[in-house]
């Protein structure tokens, strides 16, 4: 048994010391993976909550890819310049992110080597089920004394598994209850799409529409019977939609466990809806679970 445990020890720690290794890069010493291997290597790892790329050649040196800003905000692009200088390749379309750098250097590295074999994966899409629960004011429809109602729902959105992507789609059901003071609720389903304007490691915001709806909603209204002035009459108006609204909203999810802590504001405005002069009020929280 302890040998077992001491084998299983020590391929563990030689699949470790593969994936990722310990370089000493000016005077910083940085544990970096390796995403690609040939004439130029491609290492990456991302350190205090941000991607840092390194290009090793055949000597053994290592040299960072950079985008940082000057003094007007603007990014410099200096890595380009870089790999530039290292291939004499055309670099205007290549983005500092790992799909794209491994692209590029896998293209090169396949022009100096007519062995070397491609590793770049095709993306596949993962999916995420999320349940959520909030608050709204039901801002597209009439809510004269602007009361909030509970919502809830659930939600599967698509990802690619490719660690840059910054796009997502999703179908979104969710449901807005009544109450005495707004006798107003609705079963909405939805397609969506999402994009990450900035993404981390741990957490990602993202803008959001939902471009296409179908919403079953119910109105409940009381009125004096004509017949008989002490008694009243309960009305109820019931109706399907099917809309193309793109409704805007933001959204953030923040790594938690296995998962994701997620938080919606959502039906910030709508292009082709009113907002019934109330301030809109729609914002929820909830879990996605990786499938």
């Amino acid at each position: 048994m302890k040998k077992f445990i001491l084998l299983f020890t020590f391929l563990a720690s030689s699949t470790w010391t593969f994936a990722q290794q310990t370089y000493t890069v000016g005077n910083e010493t940085l544990e970096l993976k390796t995403e690609t291997e040939g004439t130029l290597d491609l290492l990456w790892n991302t350190i205090n909550e941000q991607y840092r790329y390194f290009i090793k050649t055949e000597d053994g040196s290592i040299t960072e890819l950079k985008n940082t800003k000057n003094t007007d905000n603007k990014y410099q692009e200096e890595y380009k310049k870089v790999l530039a200088d290292l291939t004499s390749m055309e670099v205007s379309r290549v983005n500092l992110t790992t799909y794209s750098l491994k692209s590029f250097i896998e293209k090169y590295n396949s022009s100096t080597d007519s062995n070397y074999v491609s590793s770049n994966p095709k993306s596949k899409v993962k999916l995420r089920l999320g349940v959520f629960g909030g608050i709204t004011n039901s801002p597209f429809n009439k809510n004269p004394n602007n009361k909030n109602t509970a919502l809830f729902g659930t939600e599967l959105e698509a990802v690619s598994d490719n660690t840059d992507s910054r796009h997502a789609a999703f179908l979104n059901v969710r449901h807005t209850t009544d109450s005495d003071d707004f006798q107003y609720s609705a079963t909405q389903i939805a397609l969506g799409y999402r994009y990450r304007f900035i993404s981390k490691a741990k957490f990602n915001i993202y803008a959001q529409t939902k471009f296409a709806t179908f919403t079953s909603s119910k109105v409940t209204s009381t009125i004096v019977d004509p017949s008989d002035a002490t008694a009243f009459i309960t009305l109820e108006d019931s109706s399907t939609a099917f809309d193309a609204p793109f409704i805007f909203g933001l959204g953030a999810d923040i790594k938690l466990g296995k998962g994701y802590l997620t938080v919606i504001y959502d039906s910030i405005v709508a292009a082709f809806l009113d907002t019934q002069d109330n301030f809109p009020v729609d914002f929820a929280i909830g879990y996605k679970f990786n499938l």
